[in-house]
């Protein structure tokens, strides 16, 4: 993997430039996809580091806006050709795709969120009144739901700054949560005391997945669209479709505690999501599943997770979720129509979620 590119290099080795954000995880992240672009391509690939909105304000995530964010300079630098392709927490994303830009979807990492804590306390074992870091309100309102007894402390930093908080000399807090793929990919995984259950505490829809983009102009009859093909990993792309499909319905952003979890087993796609209040006093999940046909082609399997990911979202607004949460629903989509759905029909708030250094 190259960082510069050489003057006298021809136009057929030209190193790719990939755009990234800056941080320890975002170049650890898309240094593995530039490692497997070179072995598919058979040329370097060089990062380009991005700064983003996201990463020179400071304050709570939900002040920050939660639309692109950490995306926005990412996607202009892909616009004006700074950069060949980009990568991103796909969590990140706003669920509206830009036209002329296309996604595909490496297969993603463990979704789940994971507990660093002092002393190798777990969920269950910290003390009444324990002080827990994130900077997520998703995992701050459903550790409050499973644990009302301890204090949530809204956080920002990288990944080490957070894992000092519980964790280093000077610490100030008993646990902080990660997600568990962030603290996976940095070779940190020595440092959870316990991965928690989706169960009890949902993932972020798109949690673990990576997002590689490049200009759908690009994408043609080229060794680029080739590569793209091979990256893209059909169980994830069926999974985070879904999760996010409920994401859109819900227009919920940053600020709302949603979680959404799917998977694809014993040849249909799986998913549960989660609404709660803010300070985690009530919250509603929702299950359903949809088949998928061995012989389908990935159109019709794409359509079927984002019906499946809208019939889950409809299913929480009928139980009251508008109620619990910050959402910005409108009137409901053309839910079955291609033409209509969310990955490229912009809603009235596309939204990117959760807590990107939270990994």
């Amino acid at each position: 993997m190259s960082t510069s590119s050489s003057p006298g290099t021809s136009p057929g080795t030209a190193p790719l430039r990939l755009g990234t954000r800056g941080s320890a995880l975002a170049t650890t992240q898309s240094g593995t996809v530039a490692r497997r672009l070179e072995e598919l391509l058979g040329r370097p690939v060089e990062l380009v580091r991005i700064r983003t909105e996201g990463d020179v304000k400071t304050g709570s995530l939900a002040t920050l806006g939660g639309t692109g964010v950490f995306v926005t300079a990412l996607r202009e630098a892909l616009a004006d050709g700074r950069c060949d392709v980009a990568v991103h927490s796909l969590k990140d994303l706003p669920t509206a795709q830009p036209d002329g830009l296309t996604i595909v979807t490496p297969e993603r990492e463990d979704p789940r969120d994971a507990l660093c804590a002092r002393d190798g306390l777990t969920l269950e074992t910290l003390p009444r009144g324990a002080r827990v870091g994130t900077g997520s309100p998703r995992r701050a309102a459903q550790i409050q739901a499973a644990r009302p007894d301890v204090e949530l402390v809204d956080i920002r930093g990288n990944v080490e700054t957070r894992l000092a908080r519980a964790l280093g000399p000077d610490a100030d807090l008993d646990a902080v949560v990660l997600a568990y793929a962030g603290l996976s990919r940095l070779g940190r995984t020595e440092v959870v005391t316990e991965v928690l259950d989706a169960k009890v505490v949902a993932p972020a829809p798109g949690q673990g997945a990576l997002a590689v983009e490049a200009r759908t102009g690009d994408l043609g009859a080229s060794a680029l669209a080739g590569a793209f093909t091979a990256l893209d990993h059909r169980p994830t792309r069926l999974s985070v479709r879904a999760e996010r499909a409920v994401l859109a319905r819900l227009e919920a952003g940053c600020a709302a505690p949603v979680g959404a979890h799917a998977r694809v087993e014993a040849g249909e796609l799986q998913l549960t999501a989660v609404v709660a209040r803010v300070d985690g006093t009530e919250q509603l999940t929702h299950s359903a599943a949809t088949p998928l046909a061995a012989d389908a082609d990935p159109r019709t399997q794409d359509d079927a997770a984002h019906a499946l990911g809208v019939r889950v979202a409809e299913a929480l607004l009928a139980d009251g979720a508008a109620r619990l949460a910050p959402l910005t629903v409108g009137a409901a989509p053309a839910e079955l129509d291609p033409a209509a759905r969310a990955d490229v029909a912009p809603l009235r708030a596309p939204t990117g979620t959760d807590d990107p250094e939270g990994a």
